[in-house]
């Protein structure tokens, strides 16, 4: 099986869409005999089209199950805002304003009336199927010697015993733990200019909505190797030592 990890998206799906045509030239050219495409999770926020993005993977994972979609934690700020609109959470911190754009609603977080009047037009206008696309989003999924998630894995833990909020938004004790973990974590959530290939797990968020680079991993059998696809009409690609 040939598998496909991608990094956090973050609304770029000019990028996501450059990456799914990559992909799809090389499965035309050079068939396996099976594959899967993992996205990681950071859908929405920061970039311009989250709404387009999530239309894209709802569309794609509806047309094949071997298109795969994982939660990442900015998911499940965008669903806690839509429940309780707070001035001070992920989504208004963290460029929860472009996606509330995408939907063509304007927020502004300073005034509590407006902010009011901005989450019940942003209700209004996110579609229901959206709305169940990111609730029913899984956390993690395993294939031979590697285990897929969004943030990364709690050291100690069997991986089949990982809290969901881990799996979506653990950083220092995951990053840091120098031992090997019982398969490889493939994962996003903290981004890098460079994917990193470690012993125990590679991160493949490469900070696509600033650096227009969006990166994936891809498994085939003994070979490994990184693809990129950038906001400057190129396809990049490399091979992990």
């Amino acid at each position: 099986m040939r598998i496909y990890a991608i990094g956090d998206v973050h609304g770029r799906l000019d990028l996501l869409d450059e990456m799914h045509a990559r992909i799809e030239a090389e499965l035309a050219s050079d068939p396996p005999r099976d594959w899967r495409i993992i996205h990681l999770g950071d859908y929405v926020d920061r970039g311009a089209d989250s709404k387009g993005v999530l239309d894209r993977l709802i569309e794609a994972t509806s047309r094949d199950q071997r298109m795969i979609a994982l939660a990442g934690n900015h998911e499940a700020g965008f669903l806690d805002f839509l429940a309780y609109p707070t001035p001070d959470g992920l989504f208004a911190n963290n460029g929860g304003e472009k996606t509330a754009l995408s939907y063509g609603v304007s927020l502004d977080f300073d005034d509590p009336r407006e902010l009011a009047r901005g989450h019940a037009l942003l209700k209004h206008a996110v579609p229901e199927s959206h709305i169940a696309f990111l609730r029913n989003l899984g956390t993690s999924v395993a294939f031979g010697d590697f285990f897929f998630c969004h943030a990364g894995v709690r050291p100690g833990v069997p991986l089949e015993h990982q809290d969901p909020r881990d799996l979506l938004w653990i950083r220092g004790e995951f990053l840091n733990h120098p031992g090997l973990y019982p398969k490889v974590i493939v994962h996003g959530h903290t981004p890098h200019a460079q994917p990193e290939v470690l012993a125990n797990r590679v991160n493949v968020d490469t900070f696509a909505c600033r650096s227009g680079v969006l990166t994936a991993l891809v498994i085939d059998d003994a070979d490994k190797r990184l693809l990129s696809v950038s906001d400057k009409d190129q396809w990049l690609s490399a091979t992990t030592p």
